[in-house]
């Protein structure tokens, strides 16, 4: 997966297409990802002894094909791509504009 926390990405297909936020969980092994402000569910939770039981909103994963990261120059979703900078080390850059992500 190409994605990382804290990155701003543009949802591409689902009902909450063509929304922004920044990632704030990846799940690896399911291929998902947690967006901020994305995919939000109402899950009712149980009382206990200090809190009433009460709805609280969520927010579920996606699937990380569902979203695409955003271009720092153009502000539109980009593909991700790897180059090696002059150190040596490998850094994401974006493939519209070819500018570093990371």
């Amino acid at each position: 997966m190409k994605l990382k926390t804290g990155d701003k990405v543009v949802v591409i297909a689902g009902k909450d297409k063509g929304k922004e936020g920044t990632i704030t969980k990846t799940l690896k092994d399911l291929n998902k990802v947690v967006v901020e402000g994305v995919n939000v569910a109402k899950k009712h939770v149980k009382p206990n002894g200090q809190q009433a039981g009460s709805i609280v909103e969520v927010e579920m994963p996606i699937h990380a094909s569902n979203v695409m990261v955003v271009d720092p120059k153009t502000k539109k979703g980009t593909r991700v791509g790897h180059n090696i900078n002059k150190d040596g080390k490998k850094v994401r850059v974006s493939k519209k504009s070819n500018s570093n992500l990371d």
